[in-house]
């Protein structure tokens, strides 16, 4: 890909986003300006910017990496993102509005009356927002890295300043115009150069990947090896090989592997020859390869059928717990307007999810070998040059490069703010803006050193542990203390720190290689199955344990949530 025209693309859209978010700035006066942009936010643009946070690095390249992987056995995947909203648009959406909050310990605090409730509510915001600021700083990392070359490190350090200067400088107010302007732009990012990709394989005779065989390569083509491999091959394969392959060390040999699966280090190069069937791979150390939609069973270590459900529950309910998802509801003049901006967010949703599977399907035929190299995320970013060419191709690739990083912007944003807004009122404890700029700071400071210092995973495989963890957590508060007068404070408690708490604890074991093999590992790696019903059983028994705890004001609070505000009296911008 041409740097020049990557470049400035990059340079573009982070001068567009200063430049967007001045607007905000030059608007932004009160506290409420910078927390909910003073409740002012209209449905059209507030759906804009919703869509523009939500379609993060894990939209914008993980799916297409996900569907380049395994086919359409992935296409539910980016179904479960947009689902979620219609359980928060039935469930959440409106009496969110109407409480009146800042935050979603606001919410805690202001339905059960309790600061111990705020208190926790507060450690999962952070962590669950710290977590899926990870991925967008490392999906930022390797966009520069393969556009530039750059260390892997340059491109988190640029979110990271970008994003903390526009919250900081002008909060909500800035980042809602950021975030409805990099929506536009990345549906313009995916579609443009999807037309001529699509044009290209239309009038390309080669045999296309089949979805139910390994893809095969086109031309001779050589890789190496990211990490330790186990290669499962149909049938001999050819090759030429430097390194170590089955325990043997090889240097520029030719060598004819057998059926069956052979064991190949980190670092090795891999020439293959044309038309040779792409071998499935998978970790050394990880479980064996297996379809999603086989039934699980105790001598298949793959478990897939229990993965997918697990993520399903993760997208479907955990979007509404998702701290800068939460919040932009606040910024609604009311109740009906917070659901006339849901359905608008379906729509905008709907019509962006239609193209990352195009390229992931493109990817199978014409970039099959990322996934021997582990840069499946970066298919969408490859395809322009390696199937346009010329000028066309690379400033093609430079929209798409422009457009990932308005991903990873714009969700960043959000994110960003949340977690401003929290340790600003929570942990902090002061008012005032200047102290709200400071508090955007550490909420950034923390993922980028993260995103240096942990080992990279797939960007749509780490938002789906946040996603897991927010589902546990958050989606049983909002959903019992919304529709359950009898949730009491201490079952409020008990349920964040058994379902949310347990989730958490099994992302972390997990990510630190801790889980053991076969079904524990699956069940930490996927935990959403399990721990959304212990959250909800935990609050609801212990609730049922404890109902002399039930708020004294729980009827009015009830009553403040789903009656509309010309019935309750209650101001257009809520209490706060």
């Amino acid at each position: 890909m041409n740097q020049t025209y990557a470049l400035t693309a990059v340079t573009v859209v982070v001068l567009a986003t200063v430049l967007v978010g001045a607007l905000g700035l030059r608007i932004s006066r009160t506290t409420s300006d910078f927390y909910v942009a003073s409740r002012t936010v209209g449905p059209r643009l507030n759906a804009a910017a919703i869509s523009g946070e939500y379609l993060s690095a894990a939209s914008f390249i993980g799916v297409a990496g996900l569907v380049m992987l395994q086919g359409p056995e992935m296409l539910w995947y980016p179904l479960g993102y947009t689902a979620g909203y219609l359980v928060l648009l039935a469930l959440v959406a409106a009496p969110l509005r109407r409480s009146g909050a800042y935050t979603l310990p606001d919410f805690a605090e202001g339905r059960l009356e309790s600061q111990g409730v705020r208190r926790i509510a507060v450690l999962f915001v952070v962590g669950v927002g710290w977590l899926y600021l990870l991925p967008q700083l490392q999906g930022a990392g390797l966009t520069l890295e393969i556009l530039t070359g750059a260390p892997h490190w340059v491109g988190g350090v640029v979110v990271a300043v970008v994003v903390t200067g526009a919250v900081a400088a002008g909060g909500m107010r800035s980042i809602t115009f950021v975030q409805a302007f990099q929506y536009w732009l990345k549906l313009t990012a995916l579609l443009v150069p999807a037309f001529f990709l699509l044009a290209a394989w239309a009038g390309d005779g080669a045999p296309r990947a089949s979805f139910d065989a390994p893809a095969v390569l086109r031309e001779r083509t050589a890789v190496t090896v990211a990490e330790d491999l186990r290669l499962t091959l149909d049938g001999p394969v050819p090759l030429t090989v430097t390194g170590r392959v089955d325990g043997s060390a090889y240097t520029s040999a030719p060598l004819r592997l057998d059926p069956g699966e052979h064991l190949v280090r980190a670092g090795t190069r891999l020439e293959f020859l044309a038309q040779t069937r792409v071998p499935q791979s998978r970790p050394a150390a990880g479980p064996g390869p297996s379809r999603w939609s086989q039934p699980p069973g105790g001598d298949r270590p793959g478990f897939a059928l229990y993965a997918t459900y697990g993520l399903i529950v993760a997208t479907f309910l955990g979007t509404m717990g998702l701290p800068h998802v939460a919040v932009r509801f606040y910024t609604s003049p009311n109740g009906p307007a917070a659901r006339r901006t849901t359905l608008a967010v379906l729509a905008l949703l709907g019509c962006f999810y239609v193209l990352p599977p195009v390229y992931g399907v493109l990817g199978r035929t014409y970039v099959p070998e990322l996934a021997l190299t582990g840069d499946a995320d970066a298919a969408v970013l490859v395809l322009p040059e390696r199937m346009l060419g010329g000028v066309l191709g690379e400033l093609m690739g430079a929209l798409l490069a422009g457009g990932a990083f308005a991903a990873f912007l714009s969700t960043a944003s959000g994110l960003t703010m949340a977690v401003a807004g929290v340790l600003h009122q929570d942990v902090l404890a002061r008012r005032g803006v200047r102290t709200f700029r400071f508090a955007a700071v550490v909420a950034m400071l923390v993922p980028l050193g993260g995103s240096m210092a942990l080992a990279e995973v797939p960007v749509a495989d780490a938002v789906g542990l946040a996603f897991a963890v927010s589902a546990s957590s958050f989606c049983p508060l909002l959903v019992l203390g919304i529709w359950w007068r009898g949730l009491t404070p201490p079952g409020a408690v008990a349920g964040l720190i058994a379902g949310g708490g347990a989730a958490l604890g099994a992302v972390l074991a997990t990510r630190a290689g801790l889980a053991p093999t076969g079904w524990p590992h699956a069940l930490l790696a996927w935990p959403a199955a399990w721990s959304v019903p212990l959250g909800f059983l935990t609050m609801v028994l212990v609730s049922l344990a404890t109902r002399s705890r039930i708020p004294a004001g729980t009827a009015a609070t009830l009553a403040r949530l789903h009656l509309p505000e010309a019935l309750t009296g209650a101001p257009p911008g809520g209490r706060a």
